[in-house]
């Protein structure tokens, strides 16, 4: 009744309700994003408090991360069963969940259950894959300026969250830091529950840019197809080169973003004998930085080939990790780095969900960019426990910060690999006869 209600009083003001949709969604990613950036805080106090070691510590961070990534395809196929709002609420539930529970921690073991599988499985039903079925759902039109606002959301995050987690563990302890997480997810959970709708037709209204209402899509009732599905989109979409680049390269991303930066800069300033506030502060300027390159990537997705700014993208990535040495780890040396590394954090998400919509057709592309999105938490768990292990043996970050550098610039280059291609139809495998052979032609030949 308040979702109606409010979009009938917006249209009144002509403004549409996918807006406020669009709200609530950036406020869920942002809050998972506090839950999913607060580790890389915490990594000191675990390892003083129980006397885990950094590669103990990752390990279980890289599970979170591949869950994080695995359930993404899943997630929407259950978004498509359930329906975006109950999904949210969930995910919400079940961090919540995992984090409180955690506080009350003793044992390793129940690190890797807690802050591993359960948060991992949570976080992984709001991943990217959320913000790209909102965007996809109430968006006909500015569509790369949707995905781009909800890609800066776990930028954003960052900038809200990072410094004053930081503060909170340094004054009163790692579990008033969480705490306050839990909160925040409480609160946000009340705003989707009152606000949030799976479809646009849900409040009577089109697609923003759209002239008519479209009735929403009913949901799949034979529930083995909510498992099954997923993996017969991934075994059409494996069969083209596109598929496996915008896999690759999202890997790469992931490596060089949330399994390496996110989890483990604070850290990697600690060895420096920079304070982790201080820390915190600048990954929260790279934050302020992303949010309006992300953004940005969102204005040029709609206006340039998309191959091109993922070239760049990464390629200015790899360059900043490879120089991040020669910063001397000053205050001036890392302002420098946040500037050119925090422009391009998330970039890359608009160019790569634009590609997987064009490629496999709006009604799969969602789970295709799941698999994709999976890429890139995969890399993030190979990153973050790669990191611990150089860390724990090398009793140094700088390794894997020279490899991540090296591994964009491949990425780069593979961006570029990407045949033109005309888009495809909705239907990954398209009609029987003679039109899902030219469907199946067009997805090899791209």
């Amino acid at each position: 009744m308040v979702a109606s209600a409010l979009a009938a009083s917006l249209s009144r003001r002509q403004i549409h309700y996918s807006w406020v949709a669009l709200a609530v969604t950036f406020l869920t990613m942002l809050v998972m994003a506090g839950a999913m950036g607060a580790p890389g805080v915490l990594i000191a106090p675990l390892r003083r408090e129980f006397g885990w070691n950094t590669e103990q510590i990752s390990s279980a961070l890289a599970i979170r991360f591949a869950l994080y990534g695995l359930i993404g395809p899943f997630a929407a196929a259950f978004m498509n069963y359930f329906g975006v709002r109950r999904v949210m609420l969930a995910a919400l539930a079940l961090v919540a969940s995992g984090l409180s529970v955690s506080l009350f921690m003793t044992q390793f073991w129940q690190l890797v259950l807690l802050w591993g599988l359960v948060v991992g499985v949570g976080t992984g039903l709001t991943a990217m894959v959320l913000g790209a079925t909102v965007a996809t759902r109430w968006f006909s039109r500015r569509r790369g300026l949707a995905v781009g606002l909800l890609s800066a959301s776990s930028a954003t995050g960052q900038l809200v969250f990072m410094p004053l987690m930081a503060s909170l563990t340094e004054h009163h302890g790692w579990r008033m830091a969480l705490t306050f997480i839990c909160i925040a997810i409480g609160v946000v959970a009340v705003v989707v529950l009152a606000l949030m709708r799976n479809h646009p037709a849900d409040v009577q209204l089109p697609l923003y840019g759209a002239d008519e209402v479209v009735s929403a899509p009913g949901p799949v009732r034979d529930l083995r197809q909510l498992f099954f599905t997923p993996l017969r989109v991934l075994k059409e979409a494996a069969q083209t080169w596109t598929f496996w680049v915008l896999f690759m390269t999202f890997f790469i991303c992931g490596a060089s973003t949330n399994g390496l930066v996110q989890t483990h800069f604070v850290s990697l300033c600690g060895d420096y004998n920079i304070a982790a506030t201080t820390a915190a502060g600048v990954l929260a300027l790279m934050g302020i930085f992303d949010f309006f390159g992300t953004v940005g990537s969102g204005w040029l997705s709609d206006r340039f080939d998309n191959r091109w700014l993922l070239f760049w993208y990464y390629g200015l990535r790899g360059i900043s990790l490879v120089l991040l040495p020669f910063s001397h780890f000053t205050v001036l040396g890392l302002s420098g780095f946040a500037l050119l590394y925090g422009l391009d954090w998330i970039a890359t998400v608009p160019p790569t969900v634009k590609l997987t919509a064009q490629r496999f057709g709006p009604d799969k592309a969602n789970v295709v960019f799941g698999w994709v999105f999976a890429g890139h938490q995969l890399g993030a768990a190979f990153a973050a426990y790669g990191a611990g292990w150089t860390r724990t043996h090398f009793a140094s970050y700088l390794p894997a910060f020279f490899i991540a550098g090296c591994l964009c610039v491949i990425g780069a280059l593979m961006a570029l690999s990407i045949v033109p291609a005309r888009p495809v139809g909705p239907n990954l495998r398209g009609n029987a006869g003679a039109s899902g052979s030219r469907a199946r032609t067009a997805l090899q030949r791209s």
